[in-house]
């Protein structure tokens, strides 16, 4: 059976609403599964007659089975028409986007849906309602309870994993504990198992400090806390090398010799892979129940509502849900 994928609406503001329509109604997905819109119906159906695209949208009240010429919508808030202000940060916003995400991640907790893919909103607005998460991932781990998560990045064989997410630079080395690299190399090589289908993967680990500390002259981290979790890795078989000096290592294209790349923090991982695949870079949460991806863009609010939005990212989180997926069905067997 075509998995069944819930697309979330992200910020009605921004180009969320946008992307989620045109990868919904892309042949490549529709191809490949059920696409369920989720979030204001007034929302999509508004911009859907902005952007002058020629599709019925139909609102539902459980899953559908099977894809149809309409392209349904759990609606979150029915009985409420959004002011709808591109490029405007607001608290509304907020509040029905991050629903909308809770939504969706219900039901795939359910099983009502098979994955979850999450289309882009402001990590300022969604605090606006008193929610205290940095952002999405940290918000739907919450729903999974689950502690033990990865953040990835995807761009076609380029993976990177994170150690630590979204916090200030300056709290890193405070946060980075031996017990937290332990719990990020065992996700990573699980998931590189479990989701990817790579039988015997091989990790590359960046350093904290430039030069990965020289020796301890820049930083004790890595001879302290990095090699020791490294070395109970080795010994209970995951294959795992370095901590490798991040700017040399993606100045030679060494991560094209690994499954994945674990960094340490989130500029040290991301900027060298949305270089490379900026437009079409996926998001994944490892290490939880349900599957989620999302595009790898913010909700690019200085071109919201002038139909200029690529969605090559979101139908690429599309595709590598599916994936998963399949991957993960595969596994049961």
């Amino acid at each position: 059976m075509k998995p069944i994928i819930a697309i979330t609406m992200g910020d009605y503001n921004g180009i969320g609403p946008e992307v989620a329509l045109k990868a919904a109604i892309s042949p490549a997905v529709k191809r490949i599964c059920i696409p369920v819109l989720v979030g204001s119906t007034y929302v999509f159906e508004h911009y859907a007659k902005l952007l002058k695209m020629k599709i019925t949208l139909k609102e539902i009240e459980s899953v559908p089975k099977n894809n149809s010429d309409a392209l349904p919508i759990l609606s979150v808030r029915k009985f409420v028409k959004p002011n709808i202000k591109p490029g405007i940060l607001s608290y509304e916003a907020g509040r029905i986007a991050t629903e909308s995400v809770i939504s969706a991640a219900l039901i795939c907790l359910e099983k009502e849906v098979d994955g979850m893919v999450t289309a882009p909103l402001a990590k300022e607005s969604i605090n606006f309602e008193g929610f205290d998460f940095p952002g999405q991932s940290e918000l739907i781990t919450t729903l999974c309870k689950r502690s033990n998560f990865a953040m990835m990045m995807l761009y076609k064989n380029f993976r990177v994993a994170l150690v630590t997410i979204h916090i200030p630079i300056k709290e890193i080395p405070s946060l980075l504990t031996k017990q937290l690299l332990k719990d990020k190399i065992q996700t990573l090589n699980d998931s590189l198992i479990k989701d990817f289908g790579i039988r015997k993967p091989k990790i590359a680990v960046l350093g904290l400090n430039p030069h990965a500390g020289e020796n301890g002259v820049i930083g004790e981290e890595e001879n302290e806390m990095i090699i020791p979790i490294m070395k109970q890795a080795k010994r209970k078989g995951v294959n795992i090398e370095g901590p490798f000096p991040a700017d040399g290592f993606f100045g030679v294209h060494a991560y094209k010799n690994y499954d994945a790349v674990l960094a340490m923090y989130h500029d040290q991982g991301l900027i060298p892979i949305k270089l490379l695949g900026f437009e079409e870079g996926v998001n994944f949460t490892a290490g939880l129940p349900i599957v989620r991806t999302s595009p790898d863009h913010g909700t690019a609010f200085d071109i919201a509502g002038k139909g200029k939005a690529n969605p090559s990212s979101t139908i690429e989180a599309i595709k590598t849900a599916v994936t998963i997926i399949n991957n993960r069905r595969k596994n049961k067997k």
